[in-house]
């Protein structure tokens, strides 16, 4: 789990949350260019992150995440915020990520998403599991429920 500290300026965070998962100061060091291209940030990369938008929030965010070697990825909507030009950059690093056998946990309501990333999809409906199984047969019965 990533956490961003409101007052630490963005390489701070960056630091911190791949201290967490484990990284040394060198293992950081050179991922460190890495992860500020990425998210594009570069010219924000020091200003407190409490100064960010939501979008340039997701942006450093995602790009730690798929630089820590975590061996879960958790997604919760968090390509929602973010413009369509980074969204697809996003798309396309989960998709070279599932190619290298990672796990992704993703969560969205955008099936489309579910359909090209995902090779297992669980319908939750209040808590509970109501579906567990292949895109391709959870959807539709999503579909008939919720249309």
């Amino acid at each position: 789990m990533l956490v961003f500290i409101q007052i630490f300026h963005g390489r701070e965070n960056i630091y911190f949350n791949a201290s967490i998962f484990g990284l040394t100061k060198k293992e950081i060091d050179e991922r460190l260019n890495t992860i500020i291209e990425f998210s594009e940030l570069q010219e924000f990369i020091d200003n407190p992150v409490r100064t960010y938008s939501s979008g340039m929030y997701m942006r450093l965010a995602f790009s730690v995440a798929i630089n820590v070697d975590a061996e879960i990825l958790l997604i919760d909507e968090i390509l929602s915020v973010g413009d369509q030009h980074f969204q697809e950059k996003c798309f396309n690093k989960m998709r070279e990520l599932r190619k290298q056998g990672k796990t992704m946990v993703y969560v969205t309501h955008s099936l489309s998403a579910v359909e090209e990333l995902c090779s297992r999809a669980i319908w939750l409906h209040e808590g509970k599991i109501r579906m567990d199984g292949q895109p391709k047969d959870v959807i539709p019965e999503y579909i008939k429920i919720t249309a």
